[in-house]
């Protein structure tokens, strides 16, 4: 499932805050269908500054895919078969540690898995699946070179950037509880949301060199008398400004 090391087209997954297909010039839409199904809405192309990409909204344009309904294998594969060979994703998160602040951007570089629900492989066995099985290295998760280039742009912005952390991935769709929040603090986590995992797994397995922008969109229930948990599912609209 190797797509090479030359960039042919950019995918871009918009999670809560980075779905707008107005960031592309040209744009057309495709409708596809995939082995494991259709993925989650249109595979929107165009261009941004003369580069090719592939948007695809995580949870539909409409927002009405739960993080634990979205099509993870589908996603991957639609935009692989299109022809991306780097995949640039947004996700809204919620800050575990003191120093990332609300608003602030996390270049995440490892995940801790909690979910419990959903797909971990595109080799699923299934008789339209690729055959074999695929025992993935996952000791870096994420692409670290198309993360330099993240990190290279955030400072050229001026946007403060954290340039690595580690992203706790819960099943939802609650959040957690103040327990789980403070053990999660203890784990060595430094931010959490509900779609990282299997998102990066998935693209790992298919090849595909994958970086996230993480916003920080409040502090995680662990930290006591400030405002609850409750926006997370609409982030804030920042992402346009990397690309």
């Amino acid at each position: 499932l190797s797509a090479g090391c030359l960039m042919k087209y950019i995918g871009i997954i918009g999670g809560s805050g980075l779905d707008d297909p107005d960031i592309l010039e040209g744009r057309t839409e495709r409708y596809v269908d995939t082995p494991y199904g259709k993925p989650s809405d249109a595979l929107i192309l165009g261009k941004i500054k003369n580069v090719e990409c592939v948007l695809l909204a995580r949870h539909g344009r409409q927002h009405t895919i739960m993080p634990s309904n979205v099509n993870y294998q589908a996603n991957i594969w639609a935009l692989r078969e299109e022809g991306c060979t780097h995949l640039l994703v947004t996700t809204a998160c919620g800050s575990l540690r003191e120093e990332i602040q609300p608003g602030d951007i996390v270049i995440i570089d490892q995940f801790i898995d909690r979910t419990t629900k959903r797909a971990q492989t595109l080799y699923d066995g299934q008789p339209t699946s690729p055959p074999g099985v695929s025992h993935v290295p996952m000791a870096e998760p994420f692409c670290n070179k198309t993360r330099d280039v993240l990190v290279e742009v955030a400072r050229s912005q001026g946007i403060k950037c954290h340039v690595r952390g580690t992203m706790l991935t819960i099943e939802g769709p609650r959040f957690s509880s103040r327990a789980e929040s403070l053990m999660f603090r203890q784990w060595g986590a430094d931010v959490i949301n509900m779609t990282t995992v299997p998102e990066v797994v998935l693209a790992k397995e298919a090849g595909l060199c994958y970086a996230s922008i993480a916003m920080a969109t409040d502090y995680d229930c662990w930290k006591e008398h400030e405002e609850a948990v409750s926006g997370r599912a609409r982030g804030p609209n920042r992402g346009s400004q990397w690309l």
